[in-house]
Protein backbone atom coordinates (compact mmCIF):
# COMPACT_ATOMS: atom_id res chain seq x y z
CA UNK A 1 0.00 0.00 0.00
CA UNK A 2 1.53 3.31 -1.13
CA UNK A 3 1.00 6.48 0.85
CA UNK A 4 1.17 9.90 -0.78
CA UNK A 5 2.54 12.88 1.08
CA UNK A 6 2.09 16.50 -0.02
CA UNK A 7 4.37 19.45 0.56
CA UNK A 8 4.38 23.16 -0.31
CA UNK A 9 7.70 25.01 -0.57
CA UNK A 10 7.74 28.82 -0.40
CA UNK A 11 9.27 30.35 -3.54
CA UNK A 12 10.72 33.78 -4.22
CA UNK A 13 10.99 34.58 -7.94
CA UNK A 14 13.27 37.48 -8.78
CA UNK A 15 13.25 40.14 -11.48
CA UNK A 16 11.78 38.95 -14.75
CA UNK A 17 10.91 35.55 -13.28
CA UNK A 18 7.65 36.93 -11.84
CA UNK A 19 6.63 38.37 -15.19
CA UNK A 20 7.34 35.15 -17.06
CA UNK A 21 5.56 32.98 -14.48
CA UNK A 22 2.49 35.24 -14.63
CA UNK A 23 2.53 34.97 -18.45
CA UNK A 24 2.62 31.18 -18.24
CA UNK A 25 -0.32 31.19 -15.83
CA UNK A 26 -2.25 33.46 -18.19
CA UNK A 27 -1.58 31.20 -21.18
CA UNK A 28 -2.68 28.16 -19.17
CA UNK A 29 -5.94 29.89 -18.18
CA UNK A 30 -6.47 30.99 -21.80
CA UNK A 31 -6.38 27.38 -23.04
CA UNK A 32 -8.72 26.27 -20.23
CA UNK A 33 -11.26 29.02 -21.01
CA UNK A 34 -11.00 28.34 -24.74
CA UNK A 35 -11.84 24.66 -24.20
CA UNK A 36 -14.81 25.68 -22.02
CA UNK A 37 -16.12 28.08 -24.66
CA UNK A 38 -15.61 25.55 -27.45
CA UNK A 39 -17.50 22.83 -25.63
CA UNK A 40 -20.35 25.20 -24.77
CA UNK A 41 -20.65 26.27 -28.42
CA UNK A 42 -20.58 22.70 -29.75
CA UNK A 43 -23.11 21.53 -27.17
CA UNK A 44 -25.51 24.38 -28.06
CA UNK A 45 -25.09 23.71 -31.77
CA UNK A 46 -25.72 19.95 -31.40
CA UNK A 47 -28.76 20.55 -29.22
CA UNK A 48 -30.31 22.90 -31.78
CA UNK A 49 -29.38 21.44 -35.16
CA UNK A 50 -28.25 17.82 -34.78
CA UNK A 51 -30.44 14.73 -34.19
CA UNK A 52 -31.34 13.70 -30.67
CA UNK A 53 -28.67 11.55 -29.06
CA UNK A 54 -25.79 13.09 -31.02
CA UNK A 55 -22.91 13.98 -28.72
CA UNK A 56 -20.25 16.58 -29.40
CA UNK A 57 -16.62 15.41 -29.58
CA UNK A 58 -14.57 15.84 -26.42
CA UNK A 59 -10.81 15.90 -26.91
CA UNK A 60 -7.67 17.49 -25.50
CA UNK A 61 -6.37 19.28 -28.59
CA UNK A 62 -5.14 22.86 -28.29
CA UNK A 63 -3.27 23.58 -31.55
CA UNK A 64 -6.32 25.30 -33.05
CA UNK A 65 -5.95 28.15 -30.56
CA UNK A 66 -2.39 29.05 -31.62
CA UNK A 67 -2.35 31.80 -34.23
CA UNK A 68 0.48 34.24 -34.89
CA UNK A 69 -1.96 37.04 -35.64
CA UNK A 70 -4.64 36.50 -32.96
CA UNK A 71 -2.71 34.79 -30.15
CA UNK A 72 1.02 35.45 -30.69
CA UNK A 73 1.75 35.28 -26.96
CA UNK A 74 1.05 31.54 -26.90
CA UNK A 75 4.27 30.96 -28.89
CA UNK A 76 6.28 32.48 -26.01
CA UNK A 77 4.96 29.80 -23.62
CA UNK A 78 6.33 26.22 -23.60
CA UNK A 79 3.97 23.93 -25.49
CA UNK A 80 4.02 21.45 -22.58
CA UNK A 81 2.19 23.98 -20.38
CA UNK A 82 -0.54 24.42 -23.00
CA UNK A 83 -0.81 20.65 -23.36
CA UNK A 84 -1.11 20.18 -19.58
CA UNK A 85 -3.90 22.75 -19.37
CA UNK A 86 -5.87 21.05 -22.17
CA UNK A 87 -5.31 17.65 -20.56
CA UNK A 88 -6.53 18.90 -17.19
CA UNK A 89 -9.69 20.24 -18.80
CA UNK A 90 -10.23 16.94 -20.61
CA UNK A 91 -9.83 14.90 -17.41
CA UNK A 92 -12.15 17.24 -15.51
CA UNK A 93 -14.81 16.92 -18.20
CA UNK A 94 -14.49 13.14 -18.14
CA UNK A 95 -15.02 13.19 -14.38
CA UNK A 96 -18.06 15.42 -14.94
CA UNK A 97 -19.52 12.86 -17.34
CA UNK A 98 -19.00 10.18 -14.68
CA UNK A 99 -20.83 12.30 -12.10
CA UNK A 100 -17.77 12.86 -9.92
CA UNK A 101 -17.64 16.65 -10.20
CA UNK A 102 -19.29 19.66 -11.81
CA UNK A 103 -18.89 20.88 -15.37
CA UNK A 104 -15.60 22.76 -16.02
CA UNK A 105 -16.14 26.52 -15.77
CA UNK A 106 -14.22 29.52 -17.01
CA UNK A 107 -11.52 30.91 -14.76
CA UNK A 108 -11.77 34.57 -13.87
CA UNK A 109 -8.87 36.97 -13.99
CA UNK A 110 -7.48 37.47 -10.49
CA UNK A 111 -4.29 37.83 -8.49
CA UNK A 112 -4.26 34.09 -7.81
CA UNK A 113 -3.32 31.37 -10.26
CA UNK A 114 -1.37 28.19 -10.85
CA UNK A 115 0.39 26.30 -13.60
CA UNK A 116 1.12 22.57 -13.84
CA UNK A 117 4.69 21.61 -14.74
CA UNK A 118 5.42 18.02 -15.76
CA UNK A 119 8.76 16.22 -15.59
CA UNK A 120 10.23 17.77 -18.75
CA UNK A 121 9.70 21.32 -17.41
CA UNK A 122 11.68 21.15 -14.17
CA UNK A 123 14.53 19.42 -12.38
CA UNK A 124 16.07 19.47 -8.92
CA UNK A 125 19.85 20.04 -9.03
CA UNK A 126 22.28 19.49 -6.20
CA UNK A 127 24.71 22.37 -6.57
CA UNK A 128 28.35 22.52 -5.50
CA UNK A 129 27.49 24.30 -2.22
CA UNK A 130 25.24 21.38 -1.17
CA UNK A 131 21.97 23.26 -1.73
CA UNK A 132 19.14 21.71 -3.80
CA UNK A 133 17.84 24.21 -6.36
CA UNK A 134 14.85 24.03 -8.70
CA UNK A 135 15.38 24.71 -12.42
CA UNK A 136 12.16 25.54 -14.28
CA UNK A 137 11.62 25.50 -18.03
CA UNK A 138 12.99 23.83 -21.11
CA UNK A 139 16.59 24.26 -22.35
CA UNK A 140 15.42 26.90 -24.85
CA UNK A 141 12.62 28.55 -22.81
CA UNK A 142 13.26 28.76 -19.08
CA UNK A 143 13.37 31.13 -16.12
CA UNK A 144 16.50 29.62 -14.61
CA UNK A 145 16.80 28.56 -11.00
CA UNK A 146 13.85 29.46 -8.78
CA UNK A 147 14.69 30.30 -5.17
CA UNK A 148 12.77 27.90 -2.87
CA UNK A 149 12.92 27.14 0.84
CA UNK A 150 13.72 23.46 1.51
CA UNK A 151 12.60 23.01 5.10
CA UNK A 152 12.43 19.19 5.01
CA UNK A 153 13.57 16.19 2.97
CA UNK A 154 11.43 14.90 0.11
CA UNK A 155 11.57 12.73 -2.98
CA UNK A 156 11.56 14.13 -6.51
CA UNK A 157 8.00 14.16 -7.90
CA UNK A 158 6.78 13.54 -11.42
CA UNK A 159 4.95 16.86 -11.58
CA UNK A 160 4.78 20.08 -9.60
CA UNK A 161 2.34 22.98 -9.45
CA UNK A 162 3.61 26.54 -9.28
CA UNK A 163 1.06 28.68 -7.42
CA UNK A 164 0.51 32.36 -6.81
CA UNK A 165 -1.75 33.60 -4.02
CA UNK A 166 -2.00 37.08 -2.49
CA UNK A 167 1.25 38.05 -4.23
CA UNK A 168 3.15 35.09 -2.73
CA UNK A 169 4.50 32.16 -4.74
CA UNK A 170 4.90 28.51 -3.76
CA UNK A 171 5.77 25.14 -5.28
CA UNK A 172 3.55 22.24 -4.25
CA UNK A 173 3.70 18.56 -5.17
CA UNK A 174 3.09 15.08 -3.80
CA UNK A 175 5.41 12.11 -3.59
CA UNK A 176 5.52 8.56 -2.24
CA UNK A 177 6.21 8.74 1.47
CA UNK A 178 9.25 7.02 2.94
CA UNK A 179 7.02 5.32 5.50
CA UNK A 180 5.02 3.29 3.01
CA UNK A 181 4.47 -0.31 2.08
CA UNK A 182 5.19 -2.67 4.97
CA UNK A 183 4.51 -0.16 7.78
CA UNK A 184 1.03 0.77 6.52
CA UNK A 185 -1.79 -1.37 7.96
CA UNK A 186 -5.31 -1.16 6.55
CA UNK A 187 -8.29 -0.44 8.77
CA UNK A 188 -9.76 -3.88 8.08
CA UNK A 189 -6.55 -5.48 9.36
CA UNK A 190 -6.65 -3.26 12.44
CA UNK A 191 -10.25 -4.30 13.12
CA UNK A 192 -9.50 -8.03 12.81
CA UNK A 193 -6.46 -7.69 15.06
CA UNK A 194 -8.27 -5.69 17.78
CA UNK A 195 -11.02 -8.31 18.09
CA UNK A 196 -8.50 -10.51 19.94
CA UNK A 197 -8.27 -8.05 22.85
CA UNK A 198 -10.50 -7.94 25.91
CA UNK A 199 -12.75 -5.05 26.87
CA UNK A 200 -10.39 -3.94 29.64
CA UNK A 201 -7.38 -3.91 27.31
CA UNK A 202 -9.24 -1.91 24.66
CA UNK A 203 -10.42 0.50 27.32
CA UNK A 204 -6.80 1.32 28.19
CA UNK A 205 -5.64 1.93 24.62
CA UNK A 206 -8.72 3.61 23.10
CA UNK A 207 -9.61 7.30 23.14
CA UNK A 208 -12.89 8.87 22.08
CA UNK A 209 -12.92 12.35 20.54
CA UNK A 210 -15.94 14.64 20.69
CA UNK A 211 -15.99 17.75 18.52
CA UNK A 212 -18.13 20.68 19.59
CA UNK A 213 -18.67 24.41 19.31
CA UNK A 214 -17.90 25.64 22.84
CA UNK A 215 -15.01 23.16 23.21
CA UNK A 216 -13.57 22.39 19.76
CA UNK A 217 -11.98 19.05 20.71
CA UNK A 218 -12.58 16.86 23.77
CA UNK A 219 -10.21 13.87 23.62
CA UNK A 220 -10.94 11.68 26.62
CA UNK A 221 -10.21 13.78 29.71
CA UNK A 222 -8.16 16.33 27.76
CA UNK A 223 -9.64 19.29 25.94
CA UNK A 224 -8.05 21.34 23.17
CA UNK A 225 -9.00 24.92 22.43
CA UNK A 226 -7.53 27.96 20.72
CA UNK A 227 -5.06 29.88 22.86
CA UNK A 228 -5.79 33.36 24.14
CA UNK A 229 -3.39 34.88 21.61
CA UNK A 230 -5.03 32.98 18.74
CA UNK A 231 -8.51 34.10 19.75
CA UNK A 232 -7.32 37.67 20.11
CA UNK A 233 -5.72 37.67 16.65
CA UNK A 234 -8.82 36.15 15.07
CA UNK A 235 -11.10 38.79 16.58
CA UNK A 236 -8.74 41.57 15.47
CA UNK A 237 -8.59 40.24 11.92
CA UNK A 238 -12.38 39.86 11.73
CA UNK A 239 -12.82 43.50 12.78
CA UNK A 240 -10.22 44.55 10.22
CA UNK A 241 -12.04 42.61 7.49
CA UNK A 242 -15.33 44.35 8.28
CA UNK A 243 -13.62 47.74 8.18
CA UNK A 244 -12.03 46.93 4.81
CA UNK A 245 -15.32 45.66 3.42
CA UNK A 246 -17.05 48.94 4.32
CA UNK A 247 -14.24 50.78 2.56
CA UNK A 248 -14.51 48.43 -0.44
CA UNK A 249 -18.21 49.19 -0.92
CA UNK A 250 -17.41 52.89 -1.46
CA UNK A 251 -14.51 52.45 -3.88
CA UNK A 252 -14.80 52.49 -7.64
CA UNK A 253 -14.73 49.13 -9.40
CA UNK A 254 -11.56 48.50 -11.36
CA UNK A 255 -9.52 51.09 -9.45
CA UNK A 256 -6.08 50.38 -8.02
CA UNK A 257 -7.13 51.21 -4.46
CA UNK A 258 -10.02 48.78 -4.70
CA UNK A 259 -7.60 46.05 -5.78
CA UNK A 260 -5.35 46.86 -2.82
CA UNK A 261 -8.30 46.66 -0.44
CA UNK A 262 -9.35 43.28 -1.89
CA UNK A 263 -5.80 42.02 -1.46
CA UNK A 264 -5.81 43.14 2.20
CA UNK A 265 -9.08 41.32 2.83
CA UNK A 266 -7.72 38.16 1.19
CA UNK A 267 -4.57 38.25 3.30
CA UNK A 268 -6.61 38.67 6.48
CA UNK A 269 -8.79 35.68 5.61
CA UNK A 270 -5.64 33.69 4.88
CA UNK A 271 -4.15 34.54 8.28
CA UNK A 272 -7.34 33.40 10.04
CA UNK A 273 -7.20 30.15 8.05
CA UNK A 274 -3.58 29.67 9.09
CA UNK A 275 -4.57 30.04 12.77
CA UNK A 276 -7.19 27.31 12.36
CA UNK A 277 -4.76 25.08 10.48
CA UNK A 278 -2.09 25.56 13.15
CA UNK A 279 -4.58 24.58 15.88
CA UNK A 280 -5.62 21.42 13.99
CA UNK A 281 -1.98 20.43 13.42
CA UNK A 282 -0.89 20.88 17.03
CA UNK A 283 -3.93 19.25 18.64
CA UNK A 284 -3.87 16.24 16.28
CA UNK A 285 -0.13 15.82 16.83
CA UNK A 286 -0.53 15.70 20.63
CA UNK A 287 -3.30 13.12 20.38
CA UNK A 288 -1.49 10.84 17.94
CA UNK A 289 1.89 11.04 19.72
CA UNK A 290 0.42 9.84 23.03
CA UNK A 291 2.10 6.50 23.79
CA UNK A 292 -0.95 5.12 25.64
CA UNK A 293 -3.28 5.79 22.70
CA UNK A 294 -3.43 2.99 20.11
CA UNK A 295 -7.01 3.36 18.83
CA UNK A 296 -8.60 6.72 17.95
CA UNK A 297 -12.39 7.02 17.63
CA UNK A 298 -14.19 9.90 15.92
CA UNK A 299 -17.80 10.74 15.20
CA UNK A 300 -19.09 10.47 11.64
CA UNK A 301 -20.05 14.12 11.27
CA UNK A 302 -21.57 15.39 8.02
CA UNK A 303 -20.51 19.02 8.28
CA UNK A 304 -21.99 20.00 4.92
CA UNK A 305 -25.42 18.81 6.05
CA UNK A 306 -25.12 20.32 9.52
CA UNK A 307 -24.36 23.78 8.11
CA UNK A 308 -27.16 24.01 5.58
CA UNK A 309 -29.36 27.10 5.63
CA UNK A 310 -32.87 26.52 7.04
CA UNK A 311 -35.66 26.18 4.53
CA UNK A 312 -38.18 29.06 4.30
CA UNK A 313 -41.51 28.52 6.03
CA UNK A 314 -44.81 29.77 4.64
CA UNK A 315 -48.19 29.96 6.34
CA UNK A 316 -50.70 27.86 4.40
CA UNK A 317 -53.65 30.04 5.38
CA UNK A 318 -52.35 33.59 4.99
CA UNK A 319 -49.50 32.89 2.58
CA UNK A 320 -47.09 34.99 4.64
CA UNK A 321 -43.53 33.96 5.31
CA UNK A 322 -42.85 32.78 8.87
CA UNK A 323 -39.70 33.14 10.93
CA UNK A 324 -37.30 30.23 10.52
CA UNK A 325 -34.48 31.47 12.83
CA UNK A 326 -32.19 31.97 9.88
CA UNK A 327 -29.94 34.49 11.63
CA UNK A 328 -29.33 32.24 14.65
CA UNK A 329 -28.69 29.24 12.38
CA UNK A 330 -26.22 31.30 10.35
CA UNK A 331 -24.32 32.16 13.53
CA UNK A 332 -24.27 28.48 14.53
CA UNK A 333 -22.99 27.51 11.08
CA UNK A 334 -20.25 30.11 11.36
CA UNK A 335 -19.19 28.73 14.74
CA UNK A 336 -19.14 25.16 13.42
CA UNK A 337 -17.06 26.04 10.36
CA UNK A 338 -14.69 28.10 12.50
CA UNK A 339 -13.60 24.95 14.38
CA UNK A 340 -12.42 23.12 11.22
CA UNK A 341 -13.83 19.73 12.21
CA UNK A 342 -13.15 18.12 8.85
CA UNK A 343 -9.55 19.35 8.62
CA UNK A 344 -8.85 18.06 12.12
CA UNK A 345 -10.26 14.66 11.10
CA UNK A 346 -8.06 14.63 8.00
CA UNK A 347 -4.95 15.41 10.04
CA UNK A 348 -5.80 12.73 12.61
CA UNK A 349 -6.27 10.09 9.90
CA UNK A 350 -3.02 10.61 8.00
CA UNK A 351 -0.93 11.07 11.16
CA UNK A 352 -2.40 7.92 12.71
CA UNK A 353 -1.60 5.98 9.53
CA UNK A 354 2.01 7.14 9.65
CA UNK A 355 2.23 6.06 13.28
CA UNK A 356 0.60 2.70 12.58
CA UNK A 357 -2.37 3.42 14.87
CA UNK A 358 -5.97 2.46 14.24
CA UNK A 359 -8.67 5.08 13.66
CA UNK A 360 -12.39 4.44 13.29
CA UNK A 361 -15.61 6.44 13.17
CA UNK A 362 -18.98 5.72 14.70
CA UNK A 363 -22.40 7.19 14.13
CA UNK A 364 -23.04 10.44 16.03
CA UNK A 365 -26.62 9.40 16.81
CA UNK A 366 -27.53 10.72 20.32
CA UNK A 367 -23.95 10.70 21.63
CA UNK A 368 -24.62 13.95 23.50
CA UNK A 369 -27.83 12.64 25.13
CA UNK A 370 -26.64 9.22 26.31
CA UNK A 371 -25.29 8.60 29.80
CA UNK A 372 -21.80 7.09 29.83
CA UNK A 373 -22.55 5.14 33.06
CA UNK A 374 -26.04 3.64 32.69
CA UNK A 375 -26.73 4.19 29.00
CA UNK A 376 -30.00 6.08 29.52
CA UNK A 377 -30.71 8.30 26.51
CA UNK A 378 -32.98 11.33 26.73
CA UNK A 379 -32.79 14.98 25.60
CA UNK A 380 -33.37 16.15 29.18
CA UNK A 381 -30.03 14.64 30.22
CA UNK A 382 -28.29 17.58 28.54
CA UNK A 383 -29.15 20.28 31.04
CA UNK A 384 -27.10 22.96 29.28
CA UNK A 385 -24.22 23.40 26.87
CA UNK A 386 -21.67 22.32 29.48
CA UNK A 387 -23.55 20.24 32.06
CA UNK A 388 -24.77 16.66 31.64
CA UNK A 389 -26.98 15.18 34.35
CA UNK A 390 -28.58 11.77 33.85
CA UNK A 391 -32.23 11.55 34.87
CA UNK A 392 -31.96 7.82 35.53
CA UNK A 393 -28.83 7.34 37.65
CA UNK A 394 -27.92 10.94 38.53
CA UNK A 395 -24.51 10.82 36.85
CA UNK A 396 -23.18 14.38 36.43
CA UNK A 397 -20.26 15.36 34.24
CA UNK A 398 -19.11 17.83 31.65
CA UNK A 399 -21.27 17.29 28.56
CA UNK A 400 -18.36 17.02 26.12
CA UNK A 401 -16.38 14.68 28.38
CA UNK A 402 -19.43 12.45 28.80
CA UNK A 403 -19.90 12.37 25.01
CA UNK A 404 -16.25 11.37 24.53
CA UNK A 405 -16.77 8.46 26.96
CA UNK A 406 -19.93 7.41 25.10
CA UNK A 407 -18.06 7.44 21.78
CA UNK A 408 -15.31 5.31 23.26
CA UNK A 409 -17.74 2.79 24.82
CA UNK A 410 -19.77 2.37 21.64
CA UNK A 411 -16.64 1.81 19.56
CA UNK A 412 -15.28 -0.86 21.92
CA UNK A 413 -18.61 -2.72 21.88
CA UNK A 414 -18.63 -2.64 18.09
CA UNK A 415 -15.02 -3.79 17.80
CA UNK A 416 -15.71 -6.80 20.02
CA UNK A 417 -18.95 -7.59 18.17
CA UNK A 418 -18.42 -10.39 15.64
CA UNK A 419 -20.92 -8.87 13.20
CA UNK A 420 -19.27 -5.47 12.94
CA UNK A 421 -18.19 -4.31 9.50
CA UNK A 422 -16.30 -1.28 8.23
CA UNK A 423 -18.01 0.99 5.71
CA UNK A 424 -16.29 2.88 2.92
CA UNK A 425 -16.22 6.00 5.10
CA UNK A 426 -14.45 4.09 7.87
CA UNK A 427 -17.56 3.87 10.06
CA UNK A 428 -18.10 0.87 12.33
CA UNK A 429 -21.49 -0.71 11.57
CA UNK A 430 -23.29 -3.69 13.08
CA UNK A 431 -24.28 -5.91 10.15
CA UNK A 432 -26.06 -8.53 12.25
CA UNK A 433 -29.64 -9.68 11.67
CA UNK A 434 -32.05 -6.77 12.16
CA UNK A 435 -29.24 -4.32 12.85
CA UNK A 436 -29.77 -0.60 12.38
CA UNK A 437 -26.99 1.36 10.67
CA UNK A 438 -26.83 3.79 13.57
CA UNK A 439 -24.39 2.57 16.18
CA UNK A 440 -26.11 3.03 19.50
CA UNK A 441 -24.86 1.84 22.86
CA UNK A 442 -26.02 -1.57 23.97
CA UNK A 443 -27.25 -0.31 27.32
CA UNK A 444 -29.12 2.55 25.67
CA UNK A 445 -30.95 0.09 23.39
CA UNK A 446 -31.84 -2.13 26.32
CA UNK A 447 -33.12 0.80 28.37
CA UNK A 448 -35.16 2.06 25.44
CA UNK A 449 -36.71 -1.37 24.83
CA UNK A 450 -37.56 -1.86 28.53
CA UNK A 451 -39.30 1.51 28.69
CA UNK A 452 -41.29 0.84 25.51
CA UNK A 453 -42.34 -2.63 26.77
CA UNK A 454 -43.62 -1.14 30.07
CA UNK A 455 -45.69 1.39 28.14
CA UNK A 456 -47.22 -1.38 26.05
CA UNK A 457 -48.11 -3.44 29.17
CA UNK A 458 -49.72 -0.45 30.87
CA UNK A 459 -51.71 0.43 27.75
CA UNK A 460 -52.88 -3.19 27.40
CA UNK A 461 -53.91 -3.37 31.08
CA UNK A 462 -55.86 -0.14 30.79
Amino acid sequence: MQMKFGIALPAKPRGLQKKQINQWMGCSNFIWNAKCDEQKYLYTFAKKYLPIGTHTPVDQTYAQYKNKELTPWLYDCPSQILRNSATNWYNTYRNFMKGQCGVPKRKKKSDSGSVLLTRELFRFDLCADGVIRLFIGTPTNNIGYLSIKNYKNYKEPNSIRLKKKYGKYSVSFSYDDIISGENIITQEEHLDYLKNYTYAELDQMTIGIDRGVAIPIQAGDSLFDFTYEQKKKKIAKEKYIKRCQRRLSKQQKGSTRRQDTKRKISKSFDKIANIRKDFCHKSSRKIVDDENTKVIILEDLRTNRMTRAPKPKKDENTGKWLKNNRSSKAQLNKSILDKNWHRFETFIIYKAQRKGKAHFKISAHHTSQECADCGHTHPNNRKSQMIFCCESCGHTDNADRNAARVIKKRAINLILNSGTELSKRGVLLDSGRGAVHKTRGSKANRARSEESSKEKVQAFAA
